[in-house]
C-alpha cells in the first residue's frame, strides 16, 4: 500500500513537471501561438460570430449583427475539452465599424461539439 501511494505521488509529480515544463500548469490557461495562421481558432472565432448573430436575430432587442476579421489572440484550457478564450475583432454589418469582443467557447471533439459559453464586447486593457 504504501509503495502504491509513493509510486502515485511521484507519477503526479512527473506530470506536473513535465506540464510545467510544457508552458502551463495543470489546468491553467496556454497561450496559442500564432492564432493568425491557426485555422482552428480562426475558424472557432467566426463560430462565435456565426452563434452571436443567430441569437441577435431570434431576440428583439435590435442590436446590429456583426461580420468576423479575424482572432487576434487566442489561451487554451483543458478542462472536460477544450475552453478556448478568444479576443475577436469583428465590424459591424454594413457600416464597418471595427469592434472588438472576447469569447469564451468550449470544444469536445470526442462527441464532436461546440458550446459558446460567453461573448462580450472586449474592455480595453490598461495600460503600462
Amino acid at each position: 500500500m504504501a509503495n502504491t501511494s509513493v509510486f502515485l505521488l511521484f507519477l503526479l509529480f512527473l506530470v506536473a513537471t513535465q506540464a510545467n515544463a510544457l508552458g502551463g500548469i495543470v489546468g491553467g490557461r496556454t497561450e496559442v501561438k500564432n492564432v493568425k495562421n491557426n485555422k482552428e481558432v480562426q475558424d472557432l472565432g467566426k463560430y462565435c460570430v456565426e452563434q452571436y448573430n443567430s441569437k441577435q436575430k431570434h431576440s428583439a432587442n435590435g442590436r446590429k449583427l456583426l461580420t468576423f476579421s479575424q482572432v487576434v489572440e487566442a489561451e487554451k484550457q483543458v478542462v472536460s475539452g477544450i475552453k478556448y478564450y478568444l479576443k475577436i475583432s469583428t465590424a459591424v454589418y454594413g457600416s464597418g465599424v471595427p469592434k472588438n469582443f472576447d469569447a469564451v467557447v468550449v470544444v469536445k471533439p470526442w462527441v464532436n461539439s461546440k458550446e459558446l459559453l460567453n461573448f462580450v464586447p472586449s474592455t480595453p486593457s490598461p495600460t503600462k
